[in-house]
């Protein structure tokens, strides 16, 4: 069988350094209603007045972590799609972006024409969230509608908790906790709480604090919070470590609204407060180093820690293209469910 694709797709990156470039994808990526989930009058005032200054801002930040070859979140997914080609046996292997290029209607049209009648979608993220997950379903199923492809598809269900995926983290991260350090911050990518609320079939999102680490099974399967938390509760069993070598906190918010606590930057001053002087951090929400990664702790998170009486931050790299995770993508895509 050879007529079976897989297409792996993350969140994207601008096109260049350019402050053009930067606007136009910020455009598109904060204009998905997944993303801000506004009225669509109310998201296109807040998003013009986002992008009055944060594109050169932006674009900055992003010149301080680019790479001779690209964007390293985009590098990063090449060589994983790559080294998946190896591993994938039953068709062509692809990727796309969700915001940017490659586009998931361009990358859908042209395995249509191929012939391709079989996909599996498999979007790179680990825990679950409508601005994830369900924006890159929706984009297939709006593609597949809109121009009339005759495609099926499996989907890669969120892997937060899968053996698969945490053994590979435990490989790719355990020569950094090998070297000694005082304590581990698992930094997630925060979400605004609202985006909580509204999926919470229980009604007590958020309303004490051990919810997330008591939701029933309803609640864990579209719980964000509840979904990092265990991903950093099996890691952290998996790699021998005690309760106080490590803590969660949540990075990148954006705007006013309340968003999901503790807070990466909060932590970050706590911890050297406490007298942690070598500090690593992981960002388990991502499987490719980014700006998010690269930038926001890497450079900016180790220059606060530093500044607050740390000594040291050292930021793991996140999966990429490790042959453990590739060999673990592989299964987890296996596996996926017939869907859409």
């Amino acid at each position: 069988m050879t007529d079976h694709a897989l297409l792996l797709v993350n969140l994207g990156s601008p096109a260049s350094t350019e402050v053009a470039d930067v606007r136009r994808y910020l455009n598109q990526f904060l204009m998905d209603p997944y993303v801000i989930d506004l009225p669509w009058p109310l998201r296109r005032l807040l998003v013009s007045l986002i992008l009055i200054k944060r594109p050169a801002a932006s674009a900055h930040a992003y010149a301080s972590i680019w790479w001779d070859e690209g964007s390293p979140l985009v590098v990063l997914s090449r060589r994983l799609q790559e080294a998946m080609k190896a591993h994938w046996s039953h068709g062509p292997v692809e990727l796309a972006m969700r915001y940017g290029e490659p586009s998931i209607e361009a990358t859908l049209q042209r395995l249509a024409d191929q012939g391709i009648r079989q996909v599996t979608l498999a979007p790179l993220y680990p825990q679950f969230a409508d601005s994830t997950t369900t924006t890159v379903i929706e984009e297939a199923k709006r593609v597949v509608r809109e121009r009339g492809l005759n495609l099926r598809f499996s989907v890669l269900p969120p892997f937060y908790d899968q053996p698969e995926y945490l053994d590979a983290l435990v490989a790719s991260a355990k020569p950094y906790l090998e070297q000694g350090f005082d304590h581990l911050l698992l930094s997630f990518h925060g979400l605004p709480e609202r985006h909580l609320h509204k999926l919470d079939p229980s009604g007590h999102c958020l309303k004490g604090d051990d919810c997330c680490r008591t939701a029933s099974p309803a609640v864990l399967a579209t719980c964000y919070r509840a979904q990092c938390l265990r991903s950093a509760e099996l890691f952290a069993e998996r790699m021998g470590l005690r309760p106080e070598q490590w803590s969660v906190s949540f990075q990148s918010r954006l705007g006013r609204a309340k968003w999901i606590e503790p807070y990466t930057e909060t932590r970050l001053d706590e911890l050297a407060a406490q007298g942690v002087k070598k500090l690593l951090v992981m960002c388990p929400a991502f499987v490719a180093d980014c700006i998010e990664t690269l930038e926001e702790i890497g450079d900016r998170g180790r220059e606060q820690f530093v500044e607050a009486g740390g000594e040291s931050l050292q930021l793991v790299p996140c999966l990429n293209d490790h042959p453990d995770w590739v060999a673990a993508l592989k299964v987890l895509c296996e596996r996926a469910p017939q869907a859409l």
